[in-house]
């Protein structure tokens, strides 16, 4: 995904995103995740937040399963990587008022999938650290964009 300036306008959302390529972004997914023996949940979401596809892989913690999904659905609603949020955590200051918001999730792992510019849905990743996570997410939305005629 390109680095976006904070002055250009937001990518809008766009309904090009059909299960076919969620399979595509899930498989993706999983193919990295199993490539290093990580066990997670991969949640795949439209451009309205909702659940396309969610696959919980052998042995990966339940709690990673709302952890996914939730990760997907903040990509989507704010159309950035949900490491923007995990970042601006870390800094603290003001910056903390973020967690006072009960539609996101400041965790990294969530990344938008793009298509023509435009914001088709998002990947969620859960279940192992967060860096881990948005490498399996990454690999998912690349396949995306790879996908593309």
């Amino acid at each position: 995904m390109t680095q976006r300036n904070e002055n250009e306008m937001p990518m809008s959302y766009s309904n090009r995103f059909n299960l076919a390529d969620a399979r595509r972004v899930v498989a993706a997914a999983e193919e990295e995740a199993t490539r290093h023996g990580w066990p997670m949940v991969i949640a795949v979401v439209d451009s309205g937040g909702h659940l396309v596809l969610q696959q919980r892989l052998d042995g990966a913690q339940l709690g990673s399963i709302h952890v996914a999904r939730q990760k997907a659905e903040t990509a989507v609603l704010f159309r950035r990587p949900t490491r923007v949020f995990e970042d601006a955590i870390a800094q603290g200051g003001l910056h903390l008022r973020l967690l006072g918001m009960n539609n996101l999730v400041p965790l990294d792992g969530g990344i938008p999938l793009i298509r023509d510019g435009a914001v088709v849905g998002a990947i969620g990743v859960s279940g192992m650290r967060s860096d881990q996570d948005a490498l399996v997410a990454q690999a998912g939305a690349d396949k995306l964009i790879a996908a593309e005629p």
